[in-house]
């Protein structure tokens, strides 16, 4: 199976920046698009922002020209720096890929745990 294991939440004061990192590893066939999802206390889990094997970026509008999603597929890494940070970012953020193991070469949807980024005013 395929793991994802997600890296550089915190805690930073508005108009911050912080850079999360998702690493996936396992019996690796292929991963498809990879991105990331916020939950904030309270409300439902929404996309942030996800990017395709081929570099295609799609970006929720609240975080258009602050937040930059990157991959790098040699070692099946999605990154998401964020800049500008405002407290309303404040939320647990997933990482999420569509990928398929070598036992399966089946394309499943793949979560890790979250990591926690608290935004102070």
């Amino acid at each position: 199976q395929v793991q994802l294991m997600e890296s550089g939440g915190g805690l930073v004061q508005a108009g911050g920046s912080l850079r999360l990192s998702c690493a996936a590893s396992g019996n690796i066939f292929r991963i498809d698009t990879m991105g990331w999802y916020r939950q904030a206390p309270g409300k439902q889990r929404e996309l942030v922002a996800a990017i395709t094997p081929g570099g295609t970026t799609n970006y929720a509008d609240s975080v258009k020209g602050r937040f930059t999603i990157s991959r790098d597929n040699a070692v099946n890494t999605v990154y998401l720096q964020m800049n500008n940070l405002k407290p309303e970012d404040t939320a647990v953020y997933y990482c999420n890929a569509w990928a398929a193991p070598r036992q399966t070469l089946r394309y499943l949807e793949t979560w890790g745990q979250g990591t926690l980024v608290t935004i102070s005013s």
